[in-house]
């Protein structure tokens, strides 16, 4: 039975990990650690361990102590605060990670960096600028009216506003201290999807489509992005495929681990790449799973050398139009765009019958 440490284990990512390899076809020894003693309360692991935030330094020795005590042999992150410090001291680990290297983890939690790789690749991106001053803001605005604004780490749309308001704007960057540390770019709509891909040393193992519905909560958001998906639709677009494919390997022509690649639609109807989510699979990759798509499963697998699942296609093998609906204190339901259909074709016929029913 493999023993796997599940880093940030009551956290929702973590969960779906847990919940996914606990659907897998083999067994898993599971051991959670997280930094909240209340978030490790919630994890649905076979061990559970407080541990200091990744940024302190005693994070690392108390990680290899759990390891050594409950005899792991691999650990596995769903923050990007953990996937950084795993992969740069990976080599002080005496486990297994699933990692893609240094640069590419380092490269891809930094989105200014990847929006430039992308644009000397030629791919599709908006006007971007890191903004230093008011001067460089106030230029960029002149040329964007609509623009985005977003911290150059992080996950979750946490810090980012959407404006066509110079004022706003600089309110927005003094009270986040973000000049020099978020970036400007042309709006481009409220659309999005993303490509979930894992890589075993640069051949692509699988990658699914999925578009967002809707953001939960998203009326409560000055962005109206919450990282917190409402709804969301599995797709097969050839387009989101091949443009997909090409940001990974323009920030790695040797990909190996989880790229989780997040676009957004242009005013054209291209999707524009924005960011990867390396070597994590995006918050709600349950919807995979319960699908029939057990990607934390194939990780693992390669993980420890062994040959993956045995899949019909290797680029979106699961059906478009499967739907997954989740939100704060509800079991996530799965259910398909025909039967929400159905549910607007029965409000229309019962409306129709009313009109119908009232004397002219």
């Amino acid at each position: 039975m493999k023993r796997i440490i599940v880093a940030g284990a009551g956290g929702a990512a973590a969960l779906n990990f847990t919940r996914s390899l606990r659907l897998a076809d083999e067994p898993f020894y599971l051991i959670g650690i997280d930094s909240s003693n209340h978030y490790l309360v919630r994890a649905e692991t076979d061990e559970r361990h407080l541990v200091p935030r990744a940024n302190e330094a005693e994070y690392l020795p108390v990680i290899q102590q759990i390891a050594a005590e409950s005899q792991a042999e691999m650990i596995f992150a769903q923050s990007d605060a953990e996937v950084s410090v795993l992969s740069d001291r990976r080599d002080d680990l005496a486990i297994r990670t699933f990692l893609p290297g240094r640069r590419t983890v380092s490269l891809c939690q930094d989105k200014f960096e990847t929006y430039r790789l992308w644009a000397e690749a030629g791919l599709r991106v908006p006007d971007t600028q890191l903004i230093r001053t008011v001067a460089e803001l106030e230029r960029f605005m002149a040329e964007n009216n609509d623009v985005w604004l977003r911290p150059i780490t992080g996950a979750a749309g946490i810090g980012s506003l959407h404006t066509d308001s110079v004022d706003e704007a600089k309110t927005w960057l003094d009270f986040n201290q973000g000049w020099g540390n978020f970036t400007i770019a042309a709006y481009l709509s409220p659309d999005s999807v993303t490509w979930q891909s894992i890589w075993d040393r640069g051949e692509l193992i699988v990658a699914q489509g999925r578009r967002r519905l809707y953001w939960e909560f998203a009326n409560r958001a000055p962005s109206g992005i919450t990282g917190i998906t409402g709804a969301a639709v599995t797709v097969a677009d050839e387009q989101v495929d091949e443009i997909s494919h090409r940001a990974v390997m323009a920030v790695d022509a040797e990909p190996h681990g989880i790229f989780s690649v997040d676009l957004t639609y242009g005013p054209d109807g291209v999707p524009n790449p924005t960011e990867i989510n390396i070597g994590r699979f995006f918050t709600t990759h349950l919807f995979f799973t319960t699908a029939g798509l057990n990607m934390p499963e194939i990780a693992m697998r390669l993980a420890f050398g062994e040959e993956p699942p045995a899949l019909e296609r290797t680029i979106n093998p699961l059906k478009p139009g499967l739907v997954w609906i989740r939100g704060v204190d509800k079991e996530p339901v799965l259910t398909s765009l025909d039967a929400l259909d159905a549910t607007e074709c029965e409000l229309q016929q019962r409306i129709e019958r009313v009109r119908q029913a009232v004397p002219a």
